[in-house]
């Protein structure tokens, strides 16, 4: 996939994501998820943290530092609207062409930069995904979005497994939308919220 189709879809599951962490209520942060052991707290802080520092951060080729990976992003009442101008910074790091050449080290290893781009867009919609269902919302995704997600999961999905990041994949139609079989592969069931559908 090209970087100029990448980075749209980039921008479109990012200012999808600032939209629904507008819509998650204070009051149901201690609440559980479909994520095993964590509460909406504990999703909300992983993807704030994850897809939109680490975005930027990986776009700066910097790590993250250590008192982000335990800063509680929700005990700041505006959490949300921090969040959102955050993923416009992270988003503008990656409008510079030369940022997507060369490799990317990620505190695991290495990727390339356009690889690791795509990889931030799943996590950026798949958790939007588990925030939207933990709080009765939606995550809409186009469907070029929803390809790229699809095949990111597909190709990545073994190593994700290999340390609990999916579960095993749930059955779905051969003729599901390609988000729904995205969210599928990943050991997500689609049915859980009301966002099955794509749209287009």
């Amino acid at each position: 996939m090209k970087h100029d189709e990448t980075y749209r879809y980039m921008s479109e599951c990012a200012a999808e994501a600032a939209r629904v962490a507008r819509g998650v209520p204070a009051a149901r942060l201690t609440e559980p998820t479909h994520c095993p052991d964590w509460d909406l707290r504990a999703l909300v802080n992983h993807w704030v943290l994850y897809t939109s520092h680490g975005l930027e951060h990986r776009a700066r080729r910097r790590q993250l530092p250590e008192e982000l990976l335990a800063r509680d992003f929700t005990a700041d009442p505006g959490w949300a609207d921090a969040y959102a101008a955050r993923l416009e910074r992270a988003v503008a790091a990656w409008a510079d062409p030369e940022v997507w050449e060369g490799e990317v080290d990620f505190g695991g290893g290495t990727m390339p930069a356009d690889e690791l781009a795509a990889v931030i867009v799943k996590e950026t919609a798949v958790h939007g995904w588990d925030v939207a269902v933990a709080t009765g919302g939606r995550f809409r995704v186009s469907e070029g979005a929803a390809s790229l997600i699809l095949d990111v999961v597909e190709r990545h999905g073994d190593l994700y497994r290999q340390y609990d990041g999916f579960a095993d994949p749930v059955p779905v139609p051969d003729d599901a939308p390609t988000f729904a079989r995205a969210l599928a592969a990943s050991g997500r069931d689609p049915r859980q919220g009301t966002d099955a559908q794509v749209d287009h």
